[in-house]
């Protein structure tokens, strides 16, 4: 028995994606060069740029094509970081704490390097973003700022500041990678733009599952989109940034001045080819297998409340039971509908994945294993639990591969691992009292 509930890290590729690829690299020939060869395969990298800039709603060149999803990830925020410094200081970045780590990794990074200040925005409990909790940060980054120097403050009061001009952009999630709840960007874009404070949106997880509308969201106030291939059944190693004609980034690559001097290096072909087939057939079935994988999603989350009752849902309930956080939420929420992510109380949850690893179920943590030492999930962290809370995480994702017998599966699989896992207790526990 093999069952991959594991889509969220890697969907198989799609058969006819393999194929185009297969086929794509029997082309020869440069698409910066100027022969025939050269422009059969440039001919070749525009439509396929074409086709996901359809499936994004976006222009085609508006689609910068990165190495991936956290190149483009990185692009984005040092880009526009950097670049929102050229008239004037603006250290500041709004940012969720439960976003990926491309994301969180690149910040903290700026905040050494280049003098950024991060300014926190807090999740509800249920894992969402919200545009009020976006102004609670930047009126308490400012707060924050204005007590370090009062004098500097007051005189640029008596200018009417405004706290927004010293905040270089703002970035969110729309899905969490781990809870999958959904954010409400357009609202986030709106009120970050009312202040002149461009926000880019991490829509990798989001991508294939919702639809996208870049025209209609940059009208809102989105700068930057950032999406990867193998999230969709394209292959792994491309990704990319939707980014206007109209949005300005300092690239992080400098050479043959290649998609708008924003990303410069030899693109890609068959790779680019190989995307769009995928991108292509995932929008174009989207709304049905959306259907398909709530209803799976929903028969795995009352299968393991069936077969462990003091498991908690993470994130929005989709089934209208009680789900951990929604006390906190004074509104519905939405979650991915390839997503379930429950804590499996008194356990690790890498105790777990190892079990039903060894039973034939692939699944995911919501922890990050840093030398062999387990750590709690940051997410569920900003999302208000407890480290013991955080520890006992299991992520269950689903894509077009899974069917009703990989829920079935797996939920014959769960009993008798969370028990072993219950018996291990966690990794730090004093095992030497007995």
């Amino acid at each position: 028995m093999s069952v991959y509930l594991d889509h969220a890290a890697t969907t198989p590729m799609l058969p006819a994606a393999i194929d185009a690829y297969a086929r794509a690299m029997t082309v020869v020939g440069n698409p910066a060069s100027i022969h025939s060869q050269g422009q059969h395969a440039r001919r070749m990298l525009e439509e396929a740029r074409e086709q996901i800039a359809w499936t994004l709603g976006a222009d085609p060149i508006e689609v910068v094509f990165t190495s991936g999803g956290t190149e483009a990830i990185n692009l984005a925020l040092k880009g526009l970081y950097w670049r929102r410094q050229r008239d004037v200081a603006r250290p500041r970045i709004l940012v969720p704490g439960g976003e990926h780590h491309a994301t969180l990794d690149s910040v903290e990074w700026l905040a050494e390097a280049a003098n950024a200040q991060l300014s926190w925005v807090e999740l509800d409990g249920l894992g969402r973003a919200t545009a009020d909790a976006f102004l609670v940060a930047l009126e308490q980054g400012h707060e924050a700022h204005r007590r370090r120097d009062d004098a500097t403050f007051a005189t640029a009061s008596g200018l009417g500041f405004d706290p927004a001009s010293e905040t270089a952009l703002g970035t969110v999630l729309w899905a969490n990678n781990e809870v999958g709840t959904i954010s409400p960007i357009e609202q986030i874009g709106s009120v970050l733009a009312a202040r002149g404070i461009p926000l880019h949106v991490d829509a990798v997880s989001a991508y294939g599952h919702l639809p996208i509308n870049f025209r209609a969201l940059h009208e809102v106030g989105v700068s930057a989109l950032s999406v990867s291939a193998h999230k969709v059944g394209g292959p792994v190693g491309i990704g990319a940034l939707v980014l206007p004609r109209t949005v300005d980034v300092v690239p992080l690559i400098h050479g043959g001045g290649q998609q708008r001097q924003v990303r410069s290096g030899t693109q890609d072909v068959a790779a680019a080819v190989s995307f769009a087939v995928a991108a292509v057939n995932v929008a174009e079935t989207l709304a049905a297998e959306s259907v398909r994988l709530a209803g799976l999603r929903d028969a795995l989350i009352a299968g393991v409340r069936a077969v462990v009752p003091d498991a908690l849902l993470n994130g929005p309930d989709p089934i209208g039971a009680a789900s951990i956080g929604a006390e906190s939420n004074g509104e519905s929420a939405a979650r991915l509908a390839s997503n379930a992510h429950f804590t499996f109380p008194g356990c690790e949850g890498d105790s777990l994945l190892f079990l039903l690893d060894v039973a034939g179920v692939s699944v995911s943590t919501g922890s990050a294993c840093q030398a062999g030492i387990p750590e709690p999930s940051h997410v569920l962290r900003a999302m208000g639990r407890s480290e013991t809370e955080a520890r006992g995480a299991l992520r269950l994702s689903l894509g077009r591969t899974s069917t009703a017998a990989d829920v079935d599966a797996f939920i014959a699989a769960l009993p008798g691992a969370f028990v072993q896992a219950s018996r291990a207790g966690f990794a730090d526990r004093d095992v030497s009292r007995g």
